[in-house]
C-alpha cells in the first residue's frame, strides 16, 4: 500500500514538473526565436562624429596659475594652464598644455590627476582641453569591493547573483542597446531582452524549482501589463520622450524612436523591482504551504497577500524616491522658478517621471495577486503530493 502511494506521489510530482515545463519551454523558445530575429547585425553602427575632435587620456604633471582677466570665469580652478602627459602608446613622451577648465561642471584638477582630454583642429592649430577625470581605476576598486562583499555574505548565492548580474549587463550592452540603435522597435526589444534576463537570471540565482517557475510566470504577466499600461499612458499624455539635451542628441544623431525608448526604459526599470516582489511572494507562499500542510488554496492566498501588501507599501516608496532622486536637480529648478504646482506637474519632464512611477507601481501591485494566486495553486498541489508520499 505504501509502495503504491509512493509511486502515485512520484507520478503526481512528475506531473507538476511536466506542467511547469509545458508553460516555461514555449516561453523560452519564443524568447530565443525573438532574440535571434531582433539580434543586430555584426556590421558596425555608423554614428555622426564631431569633425576635427579627438579624445585622449593623460596625467597632469604640472599646473601654472596666473591672474584672471575680468571676462574669464575662475570659479573652479582659477586661471592658468596645465601640463599633461598623454598616456597613449604612440604619444607616451608627449606633453601638451591645456587651459585650466572652469565653469559649471568643469573638473577640479591637481597635479597627478588622470584626466580625459579632447583636441580640436582649428585654423590656428590644435587646441587641447581637459573635459573630465579618468576614473577607471577607482571604479574597478569599487566594483571589486562590491563583488567581494556580495560573495563573502551571500557565498554561493552571492556568486550566482554576480553571474546573473553579468548576464543582465551583457544582454543590455550586446543586445538591447545595439538592437535599438539598429532601428528595431525599442519596446519589443525591451520585452524580449527582459524575458531573456528573467529566464536566465531567476533560474541561475534561485535554482530550478517550482517557486522560481511561479515567480517567473508572475513577473512575465506583470511585465506585460506594465508595458501595456506604459503604452496607454505615454500615448494618452502625448509624451515624446525628448526632455533634455541627451535625449535630443540620441534622437537626432542615432535616429532612435524616443517615445519607444521611453517605453523601453519603463519596462526595463520595472523588471528589477518586479522580480524582487514575485520571488518573495512565491517563496513565502511555498514556505506557508510546507509549514501548514492543511492550508487550502484560499488560505494560502490570503496569508500570502497579507505579506504582499506589506511588501508593496515599502517598495512603492522605494520606487518614488528612486525616480525623485534621479530627477532632483530638475525638481529643484522647477520649484525655484516659483511656478504654480499645476503647471510644474503637467510639464512633460515631470509628467514623464510621474508616468514612470505610477505605471511601475501599478505593475507591482498587479504582481502580488497574480504571483500569490499562482503560488497558492502550485504549492497546494505540491503539498498534496508530499502528503501522499508520506501516507
Amino acid at each position: 500500500m505504501h509502495s503504491h502511494s509512493a509511486r502515485h506521489a512520484a507520478g503526481d510530482s512528475r506531473r507538476v514538473q511536466v506542467a511547469a515545463a509545458l508553460v516555461i519551454v514555449p516561453i523560452a523558445l519564443l524568447t530565443l526565436v525573438s532574440l535571434v530575429w531582433l539580434w543586430p547585425s555584426s556590421e558596425p553602427i555608423e554614428t555622426e562624429q564631431v569633425p576635427g575632435v579627438t579624445q585622449f587620456e593623460g596625467r597632469v604633471t604640472a599646473i601654472e596659475r596666473e591672474a584672471c582677466a575680468q571676462e574669464l570665469p575662475d570659479d573652479v580652478n582659477g586661471c592658468g594652464s596645465a601640463e599633461v602627459e598623454l598616456s597613449e602608446a604612440d604619444d607616451s613622451d608627449r606633453r601638451v598644455e591645456a587651459p585650466l577648465p572652469n565653469g559649471p561642471g568643469a573638473p577640479e584638477v591637481d597635479e597627478g590627476d588622470d584626466v580625459v582630454m579632447i583636441v580640436s583642429e582649428t585654423p590656428d592649430g590644435e587646441v587641447y582641453s581637459i573635459v573630465d577625470h579618468q576614473r577607471a581605476s577607482e571604479l574597478w576598486i569599487l566594483l571589486g569591493a562590491f563583488a567581494l562583499a556580495l560573495v563573502a555574505f551571500g557565498r554561493w548565492r552571492g556568486l550566482t547573483a554576480l553571474v546573473g548580474l553579468a548576464v543582465t549587463f551583457g544582454l543590455l550592452v550586446f543586445f538591447v542597446v545595439p538592437a535599438i540603435l539598429a532601428g528595431e522597435p525599442p519596446l519589443a526589444v525591451a520585452i524580449v531582452g527582459s524575458s531573456a534576463i528573467m529566464l536566465t537570471v531567476l533560474y541561475l540565482t534561485h535554482g530550478f524549482s517550482l517557486s522560481t517557475t511561479v515567480a517567473l510566470l508572475g513577473t512575465l504577466a506583470s511585465l506585460t501589463l506594465t508595458a501595456a499600461l506604459s503604452a496607454l499612458a505615454v500615448a494618452g499624455l502625448h509624451l515624446s520622450g525628448i526632455t533634455d539635451d541627451i535625449s535630443t542628441a540620441v534622437g537626432m544623431t542615432h535616429q532612435v524612436n524616443m517615445e519607444g525608448l521611453l517605453l523601453a526604459g519603463i519596462v526595463i526599470g520595472s523588471l528589477g523591482v518586479l522580480d524582487d516582489v514575485t520571488v518573495t511572494q512565491a517563496s513565502t507562499v511555498g514556505e506557508l504551504a510546507r509549514a501548514n500542510p492543511a492550508y487550502t488554496v484560499g488560505q494560502l492566498y490570503r496569508a500570502g497577500s497579507r505579506v504582499g501588501r506589506s511588501h508593496i507599501a515599502s517598495v512603492v516608496n522605494t520606487i518614488v524616491l528612486a525616480y525623485a532622486g534621479s530627477a532632483l536637480p530638475l525638481i529643484i529648478l522647477l520649484v525655484a522658478a516659483s511656478e504654480p504646482l499645476g503647471g510644474v506637474v503637467t510639464d512633460q519632464v515631470i509628467a514623464q517621471e510621474i508616468v514612470r512611477s505610477v505605471v511601475a507601481t501599478l505593475g507591482l501591485v498587479a504582481a502580488v495577486p497574480i504571483t500569490t494566486g499562482l503560488a497558492a495553486l502550485a504549492s497546494r498541489r505540491a503539498a498534496e503530493v508530499e502528503e501522499t508520499a508520506r501516507a
